[in-house]
């Protein structure tokens, strides 16, 4: 089986064992994406939060591999920052970049759980906003380590969660969306709590 590895050409003038072994991690990674890998890399909360993410969006596409390519991208962009995080490859610049990221993705946390908590406060563009804020740091963040095909994936995950009409949708007072966001809203929660967003 020949590995195409997604390594931009800038990256690879210096042979180097370290670089080889996580880029052969990464591909590696982003071709066996899958809940059960998704369970070794992450933890049971937010494997919880992944699984009604599906379901909300399979509900709301109509379409189960739509659903599940979604998801898939987005444990392929988690791993893949995570590997990059672990192995010290940011720099300096980058890691602001990215500590400003985790910051978002938190603020994001809290502003979709007291959205649910509090009646009459969803407003889906301030979500929408918060979303295209996360995915533009995420870019700029991961801009030298990862190929325009892990740039598209980035596009894909959040042109779906950003979407006005979806985030109108899931924070609908109907079922089974409302099922769908108060799991969605205790899993966020307790991962608030625990500090992994």
């Amino acid at each position: 089986m020949e590995l195409d590895y997604e390594v931009k050409e800038e990256t690879m003038d210096v042979f180097n064992t370290k670089n080889l072994a996580m880029q052969a991690q990464k591909k590696l990674l982003g071709k066996m994406a899958s809940k059960s890998m998704a369970n070794i890399f992450i933890d049971d909360t937010s494997s919880d939060v992944l699984d009604e993410l599906y379901q909300v969006t399979k509900e709301y596409t109509k379409n189960k591999k739509e659903a599940q390519k979604v998801i898939k991208n987005l444990i392929k962009v988690v791993v893949k920052l995570g590997i990059l995080y672990r192995n010290n490859q940011f720099s300096a610049e980058e890691l602001v970049l990215v500590d400003k990221f985790r910051k978002k993705v938190h603020q994001l946390g809290m502003t979709a759980v007291s959205f649910y908590q509090i009646d009459f406060t969803f407003d889906r563009r301030v979500l929408a906003n918060i979303l295209n804020e996360c995915r533009e740091l995420l870019h700029q963040a991961i801009n030298r380590h990862l190929t325009s095909k892990s740039h598209g994936r980035i596009n894909h995950i959040f042109n779906h969660f950003a979407d006005c009409e979806f985030l109108a949708t899931l924070y609908s007072p109907t079922e089974p969306y409302r099922s769908h966001v108060q799991k969605l809203c205790e899993g966020v929660n307790k991962m608030l709590e625990d500090g992994s967003i």
